[in-house]
Formats: structure tokens, sequence, C-alpha cells
């Protein structure tokens, strides 16, 4: 028993360190391990950040609430490119590393880099000229756009801090460094978490900035975040090693990326673009409603991205041992991974349907009980597709580390737009459910996608992608 528990030490001292090691060669199971512990701590301090912004914004008021909430909703599309070009730079420099061509993969991490600071220009500049539109477009209050426009324009204005932070890690991940991606994760967040009170309060000698405050904190965290990537990238002493000669553009690595890219970009527009609607639906039962929702949303979110960074893991290794002309060890990653992730999420789900109100009216405070029922609501009908949710997540990760990204995509289209939106859209007007049937329709939609992905899994087409 000691010598077990001294194993899984090492191990764990192992990934957070980041020591290398060929992950096209060594034990599957200590391969997983040693890339979802950093990738789990990675993304749990970022659903940390995620629950700690949303104690401190209900603090300011329902409307900072609603605003915060319907900005991260359409921000989204923002996140999609900057995972979607991150699931682009992980299979790209994954597949070149499994072939053990090093200097190939820093290449296609520069020329994913390029592609990321234009696409974030493309996107932020507008976001910040039409925010109080796009926020009266989602269905906003008056008050609640008035109090929180700044929110929205900044968060835009800090595109390129938003799109680099989910690229450059990806690219860390491909490589194999997972270790680096969580330390610039935790390096952004924990400036979050500390500025998030001083300048919504006006803690110190800081001036009261209220919902201003949030958002600051957010873009100066993210920021930081991105200096750590690029000083990592720059001291050449892991796997990539990368090269001002390497960022000369490069066209036909440019086309790959994009081919890949594309469709993981809209992939993850494809999600939030529902996740709008679903928004911009409940915001028709009121404020209260919005910011239940929105609460609940950040629970969830809280206790999903760990399973997101266990997932992660899969996409390492499938587009290294498929590099390496391994697809059946690629596979056996799958199955090894979805066994961690569905006992994860069972505790989660028994978590969110037993205690549910004492975790949500810890982040609400006890007067606004309209808000909490709507909130322990949601969060109890969202939990009920967890274990589906953690089947899906990993595979759709195996396709995206293979350079399938399209077959997600088809996946996504089927059960974001062709069922989630129209039930929820039916449940909301013509059942009598109201708010229930907008809430319904998630676990609906995430159970058809996981047996949809699921079914094209065991085709096997996905290990023969060429990127």
């Amino acid at each position: 028993m000691k010598e077990k528990c001294n194993y899984y030490y090492r191990l764990i001292v192992s990934a957070l360190k980041g020591e290398e090691y060929d992950y096209t060669t060594i034990n599957l199971r200590k391969a997983v391990l040693l890339l979802s512990i950093p990738m789990m701590l990675e993304l749990a301090l970022e659903s940390v950040f995620a629950v700690v912004d949303i104690y401190f914004v209900n603090r300011i008021g329902v409307h900072a609430v609603s605003v915060v909430g319907l900005t991260e909703s359409v921000i989204t599309l923002v996140y999609s490119v900057g995972i979607g070009m991150s699931s682009a730079a992980t299979a790209l420099v994954a597949r070149r590393v499994g072939e053990k061509h090093l200097d190939a993969a820093s290449h296609a991490g520069a020329q994913a880099i390029l592609l990321g600071l234009i696409s974030s220009f493309a996107l932020g500049i507008p976001g910040y000229f039409y925010a109080e539109e796009i926020l009266a477009m989602m269905g906003a209050e008056p008050e609640a756009i008035r109090q929180g426009v700044i929110y929205t324009q900044l968060l835009f204005a800090s595109s390129v801090s938003i799109i680099l932070l989910f690229l450059i890690n990806g690219i860390f991940r491909g490589a194999g460094d997972a270790s680096i991606a969580m330390k610039s994760l935790w390096l952004a967040n924990i400036f979050n978490i500390i500025l998030d009170p001083i300048l919504i309060f006006g803690l110190a000698f800081f001036p009261e900035m209220g919902i201003k405050g949030a958002a600051a904190a957010t873009v100066i965290g993210r920021t930081l975040g991105v200096l750590y990537q690029f000083y990592h990238l720059w001291r050449s002493s892991g796997i990539l090693k990368m090269k001002w000669q390497h960022f000369k553009p490069d066209f036909t690595i440019i086309k790959s990326l994009v081919a890949i890219a594309s469709p993981a970009t809209f992939q993850f527009i494809i999600a939030s673009a529902s996740w709008i609607f679903l928004a911009s639906m409940v915001a028709e039962y009121g404020s209260a409603a919005s910011a239940g929702y929105q609460t609940a949303i950040r629970l969830v979110v809280f206790f999903i991205l760990p399973a997101w960074g266990m997932s992660n893991a899969v996409a390492t290794l499938a587009g290294q041992n498929l590099g390496a002309g391994n697809p059946e060890r690629a596979e056996e990653s799958v199955s090894i991974t979805i066994k961690y992730n569905v006992v994860f999420m069972a505790l989660v789900t028994a978590l969110f349907l037993f205690f549910a109100h004492p975790l949500v009216g810890f982040f609400i405070p006890p007067e606004h009980t309209e808000q909490t029922l709507y909130a322990v609501r949601s969060l109890q009908i969202i939990s009920a597709g967890y274990i589906f949710y953690g089947i899906g997540m990993v595979i759709t990760q195996a396709f995206n580390g293979a350079g399938d990204t399209k077959t997600p995509t088809i996946v996504y289209f089927i059960g974001f737009w062709l069922c989630q939106i129209p039930l929820a859209y039916l449940l909301h007007l013509y059942s009598g459910l109201g708010f229930t049937g907008v809430v319904i329709a998630v676990p609906v939609a995430e159970t058809l996608m996981t047996l949809l992905i699921w079914h094209r899994f065991r085709k096997g087409t996905w290990k023969n992608t060429k990127v």
C-alpha cells in the first residue's frame, strides 16, 4: 500500500514538474494520468475563477449578474475561435511530435499564433464598438445595459488575450507539455481571483469600480498568462524550440491549420450560438431567472472543466500515437479515459441532485430567494445528463486530436441546432413548462450527441485522418 502511494505521489510530482516523456511508448494508464493531472488542475482553477467571479458579481446586484452572464454567452464566440484554433494547433503539433519532426512542430505552432492574432482583431474590434447593441439583442433590460456595457466592451477588447491563451496552451498540449499550459492558466486565474474583490469593491487604495473592476481583473489576469506562455516559448528548453524564422508566413501550414480549425471553430460556435439562444429565452422570464440560470451555469462549468481537462489528454495521446503509427494505442487511450470520466461525472451528478440548494446558497445572498429557486432547478435538471457529457467530451477530443474536426461539428449541428434549440423553443412557448422547459432541452440534446459521436467512434474512420 505504501509503495503504491509513493508511486502515485511520484507520478503527480512528475506531472506537475512537466518532465518529458515519450507518450507513444510509455504505459498508457500512466500517460493518461501524467497528461490529465495538470490538465485537470489547469481547468479546475479556471472553474474556480468562474464561481469566484459570480460570487463577487452577485454582491453588486441582479443586473450585474445578468450582464456578466449574457456577455459570457456572447464572448463564447471568441472562445470558440480560440478553442477551435487550439484544437488545430494540438492536432498538428501532436502529429509532428509523434512523427519525431520537432522543428516542424515548432513551425506549425508559430503559424497557429500568427493566425490567432489576425482572428482576435477581426472579432475584438467590432465587438467593442457594438457592445450595447449586442446586449440589447440578447434581451438585457435597459438598466442592465446601462450598468454593464463597459464590462462587455472590455472583454471584447481583450480578444487577443482570450484567443492566444487558449491557442498557445493547445500548442503546449500537442507537444505533451501539459504542465506549462496548467501554469499559464493558474497564473491568469490567480490574478483574476486576487484582483476581483480589490477592483470591484475598491479595497486598499484602489477605487471602487463595480462591474468594470470584474472585467479589468479578467483582462489583466489573462494578459499575464499570455506573457508567461511567450516567455516559455522563447526559453527553448522544452520539446518546442521556436525561432523567429518559424513565424515567417507559410501558407501551406496555414492552409492546413484553417482546414482543421474551421470546422473545429464552427463546432464551438454551434454550441455557443445554442447557449446564446437559451440565455435569451431565459432572459424573457426576468433578471432573477437570468441571474439564477447564469449562476447555475457557472457551477456546471466549475465541475465540467476538470472533466474536459481529462478529456484533453486524449487529444494529445490520439494525435501523437497516430503520428507514430499506433492507431490501436490511440483508441485504447480513449477507452481508459472514458472510464475515469464516467466515475468522476457520476459523483458530480449525485452532488448536484442532492446538494444543489446549499451549493447555490453559498453564491447567492439569502434575500434573493427567487434567483435561488431558478438556480437550483437549473442545476438539478442539467446534471441529469452529466455521465453522457463525460463520455461525449472524451470521444469528441479524440476526433479533434486526430485532426477529424468535421465529425464532431456535424454531431454538434444535429444536437444543438436540430434538437436543443427547437426543443427549448417548443417547450418554452407551448408546453406550459416555461423556464423549466428551456433547461430540460440541455440534457436531452447532450445525451443525443453522445450517442451519435459514440456510433461514429465505433466505426474507426477517425484513425485514418491525415494532417
